[in-house]
């Protein structure tokens, strides 16, 4: 039955104006999305003060935990993701989420320090939700639009889902144990009928195919082809994102550390107010690179977004250090420029790229090799900070971070924007030669 009025409203909006498609498909995939957190980042508006493991803070374990689960998922997702373009996606989601929501069930009946394993597990499957809901979008003439408000519930989702959890620990009184899974509770419903939709999504058109290139599962060898063919410029990109999955998940995962050290929390609403107007701006920045007809001009203009969001990042770390600007401010500024680096390379970069080069390829073998190896960057990050010597504040730790790490990514990708140019030409050439050479 459910089926049947699915396919209905399918046929109904492929014969509707493109922008009823648009509108349709960048609510239901952020609405997914957002769902997601809600079983992902509610338990880090908690404290879980005074609680410790061999001599480590408690909510350091959690985290951890929870990020190696995360990272092995998209080290798995590099095969499953490419190989399971189209194949029963609704009912994988559903599935994942529900067993991650299982998991935190455990977290709250298993007692401390014992339930650290069921944040791993409560990781796991969260980390192929992304390539799935992305596969309805890519490979269109709208993708970066309809990705950048996917890619805006990054943003607005996290801050939303501690906004949650802090709500029923300070107005509801549930123990921050039991939060994470009540939490769950209150996204079920909204989560089940939003992934529903998701099928309700028209297949892209001839146009978005003559475009974008028709996206197509990846075996092994093809995955290898794809890596061997751009192996330096995939590597000075990954580079850079190691480096900004790093700092996006340590602002995001301890941004409670951070602004209680600044004297900043206390409100439910903090940390909304911090990424909703960061969600805001960068929604509104890559989705105007739909306006970029020439796929390649489009790709090359996507390294100088990320430049900027790093030189944003690194300039407003720099004021804040000199006391020229609020913590506020900065917590905000250097949101802005995390994520208006982050989710070009999300969402945008390789679905232009796929398409500069007509590539036989989909966007989510290529992000997760990325994503794989920047939450390993993130877990040794962690590491670094709770088992080396360093005896530095959240606060320091992350802007000396931020510094340190803003410089060696944009020398990264102005490396990266030479080798495409060069790489492109080369292309273009091949092209030229192949279209005179006789039948």
């Amino acid at each position: 039955m459910i089926q049947n009025h699915i396919a209905k409203l399918k046929n109904v909006l492929a014969g509707k104006q493109d922008w009823v498609t648009v509108v349709f498909a960048a609510l239901v995939t952020f609405s997914v999305y957002t769902c997601m957190y809600g079983y992902r980042k509610t338990f880090t508006a908690a404290g879980f003060s005074n609680q410790a493991l061999w001599g480590i803070d408690y909510k350091v374990w959690l985290v951890t935990a929870q990020v190696i689960g995360y990272m092995l998922s998209k080290f798995y997702g590099i095969r499953f993701i490419a190989e399971n373009v189209g194949k029963n996606r609704a009912s994988i989601i559903l599935k994942l989420i529900t067993a991650s929501w299982l998991a935190l069930l455990g977290f709250a009946l298993v007692p401390s320090p014992y339930n650290i394993l069921f944040l791993f597990l409560n990781g796991f499957p969260l980390g192929m939700i992304w390539g799935l809901v992305f596969s309805y979008v890519e490979g269109r003439k709208t993708t970066e639009l309809m990705g950048a408000v996917l890619a805006s519930s990054f943003i607005f989702a996290s801050g939303f889902a501690k906004s949650i959890g802090a709500w029923l620990m300070q107005a509801m009184h549930v123990s921050e144990h039991w939060m994470p899974f009540t939490a769950g509770a209150i996204y079920f419903l909204p989560l089940v009928l939003c992934t529903v939709l998701l099928e309700a999504i028209p297949a892209p058109t001839a146009e978005d195919q003559a475009q974008r290139c028709v996206r197509q599962p990846m075996n092994k060898e093809a995955r290898k082809k794809l890596i061997r063919q751009f192996l330096p410029g995939l590597v000075l990109l990954i580079i850079s994102y190691i480096l900004l999955t790093i700092l996006r998940d340590f602002r995001d995962n301890f941004a409670n550390e951070i602004l209680g050290e600044q004297r900043l929390t206390g409100k439910a609403s903090i940390f909304t107010q911090t990424e909703t107007p960061v969600a805001i701006l960068v929604l509104a920045a890559m989705s105007l690179l739909m306006l970029i007809k020439n796929n390649f001009t489009a790709f090359y203009f996507n390294h100088i977004i990320i430049i900027c969001g790093w030189f944003c990042a690194l300039l407003s770390t720099l004021l804040f250090s000199g006391a020229y600007i609020s913590a506020f401010s900065w917590f905000l500024l250097v949101g802005i420029g995390l994520y208006l680096a982050y989710i070009p390379i999300n969402c945008l970069y390789f679905d232009r790229m796929i398409a500069s080069f007509r590539l036989t390829a989909n966007v989510g073998f290529i992000m997760y090799v990325a994503d794989a190896f920047g939450y390993l960057g993130s877990v040794v990050v962690l590491f670094v900070k709770q088992f080396s010597s360093l005896q530095l504040s959240w606060t320091s730790f992350f802007m000396q971070c931020v510094i340190g790490m803003s410089v060696i990514s944009i020398i990264c990708m102005l490396a990266t924007m030479v080798y495409y140019r060069k790489k492109y030409h080369l292309y273009l050439k091949n092209i030229a030669w192949k279209e005179v050479q006789p039948l």
